[in-house]
């Protein structure tokens, strides 16, 4: 064993000390060797190095630099192995001289590289698309989204076009090639806490209907329990299909609630773990059913305390968008935060604030077995939540829960049949889990479609934690008092 380790650490070691012997060659300084290990810089200079490297050969052309930067396994055997190619020497590339065009074509490849490196690895640029985390993130916060949180995750999916998530513009075509495919790895790999603010890959976003109303709005998954998988495969011009890498899924962003090893369940809108009521994020929404004795909540207080827009909210009508509606004879329909609560039930003329608890949805609730989880968005579970390299055991009334975290998530053949339970093959009524799962949901807890729609976030999933909005704008225009504000 010991010999083995030892081995595989030289192993490790010997892109460095290739790297040591391209810079004694090229006649640099020692310091660009003990560069690479700064994380990040390290990237460009392993890049520089490596251009640099076959200048000294005569290999100047810009498609010979790009070839060495994203396929060295290729290319630098070729020019080691090739008769046609010699060591020309640090002297010899002085003497060359790029032309104004060529100057102006690296700088521009340079910036693309660096832009998609930081990008990869350090931070991304998010936007607020819906309302599931008001009133902690609002539509159309524009957020740093740091990579660095839970270590920097190695793309799945490495030769795509650069800034575009998962389709080109225009043409709608697919933005990446999966010729490549690596397996998933995080550098430095951290895990999420509890109470994080989260973006990552949306867990059913693998297979989609790629048509405007469905995707991540009505997913796959859910038009096959409506519809039935034949009514879908069999019908590619109505229900056109789309699978997608794990990278390449849909960005969603939420609160992790609950973390690997955790029992949760949701009672009256709380969320509890390990029977511990976790309480209401300061700036979490629910909806609640406001009566008054007949008198109106002045439009003041609801525009200035409850910061809600009169104009824009009141068209809502429903519990399933907008954050006020009046519902006549003097009861109404509002979206608060837990201090908000407090404040309306203050008012003299209000005699009830009651919560919206919800009882008809079941169907749609993870994981779609009403036979054994009859749990409703307000009252839910409990539910644990697996951990890597804890065993459970498999019973009619969790497999369930788990059934897609072992055959989608964690690539086993799965098979339930009269009862018995098959596993790769074999027989069996426990299961090891690979990976660490998370519970992910909104702020907004009744409009937000999170884990209690479609279950566990697996940690191969993570994408970073949201840390700071830098710019923020709604209806009356740029939002100042939100700008370069930390996310909590």
């Amino acid at each position: 064993m010991f010999r083995k380790a030892g081995v595989d650490a030289w192993k490790g070691l010997i892109p460095y000390y290739n790297t040591w012997i391209m810079v004694n060659l090229m006649g640099k300084k020692k310091v660009w060797f003990w560069l690479q290990f700064i994380p990040v810089v390290g990237q460009f200079i392993t890049i520089s190095l490596t251009i640099e490297f076959v200048k000294h050969f005569g290999r100047y052309t810009l498609i010979e630099h790009a070839l060495v930067v994203f396929v060295p396994f290729l290319y630098l055997p070729y020019v080691g192995f090739s008769k046609n190619i010699h060591y020309i020497g640090p002297e010899k590339v002085k003497l060359y001289k790029k032309s104004v065009v060529r100057e102006w074509i690296d700088a521009a490849v340079f910036a693309i590289v660096a832009a998609t490196i930081i990008r990869t690895f350090v931070f991304e640029a998010y936007v607020i698309p819906t309302p599931s985390m008001e009133k902690t993130l609002l539509v159309n916060d524009f957020l740093f989204v740091s990579k660095f949180s839970y270590g920097p995750r190695i793309p799945e999916t490495p030769l795509s076009f650069p800034f575009v998530h998962n389709t080109m513009p225009v043409t709608d075509g697919k933005s990446y090639l999966e010729w490549v495919h690596w397996p998933y790895y995080r550098v430095f790999p951290r895990p999420v806490e509890r109470g994080d603010v989260v973006v990552f890959n949306f867990p059913v976003g693998d297979t989609v209907i790629d048509l405007p109303n469905y995707q991540s709005i009505r997913t796959y998954y859910s038009a096959v329990r409506d519809l039935g998988r034949n009514t879908i495969l069999n019908d590619p011009d109505s229900y056109p299909l789309i699978t997608r890498p794990v990278d390449k899924q849909e960005n969603f962003i939420k609160r992790c609630t609950g973390i690997a090893g955790d029992t949760l369940s949701v009672r009256h809108g709380h969320v509890f773990i390990n029977s511990v009521d976790q309480g209401l994020p300061p700036e979490s929404e629910m909806y609640y059913h406001v009566a008054t004795n007949g008198k109106p909540i002045p439009d003041d207080f609801i525009e200035q305390d409850l910061r809600i827009d009169l104009e824009s909210d009141t068209a809502a009508g429903n519990t399933n968008g907008g954050n006020y509606n009046y519902e006549g004879n003097g009861s109404y329909f509002i979206n608060l935060t837990p201090s908000m609560v407090d404040d309306v039930k203050h008012l003299p003329m209000v005699t009830s604030v009651v919560l919206d608890e919800r009882i008809n949805d079941s169907t749609d609730l993870f994981p779609y077995d009403r036979a054994h989880c009859r749990w409703y968005r307000d009252n839910y579970g409990p539910v644990w939540i697996p951990a890597k390299g804890a065993t459970i055991t498999l019973t009619p009334a969790n497999i369930a829960l788990y059934y897609r975290v072992i055959s989608v998530y964690e690539h086993n053949d799965l098979e339930v049949k009269n009862g018995q339970i098959t596993i790769n093959g074999k027989a069996t009524d426990t299961y090891t889990f690979k990976m660490n799962y998370y519970w992910m949901m909104g702020d907004n807890r009744h409009n937000s479609l999170d884990s209690r729609y479609w279950g566990f976030v697996p940690e191969d999933h993570v994408v970073g934690r949201a840390s700071m909005i830098w710019m923020s704008y709604g209806p009356g225009g740029l939002r100042w008092k939100r700008i370069m504000r930390m996310i909590h």
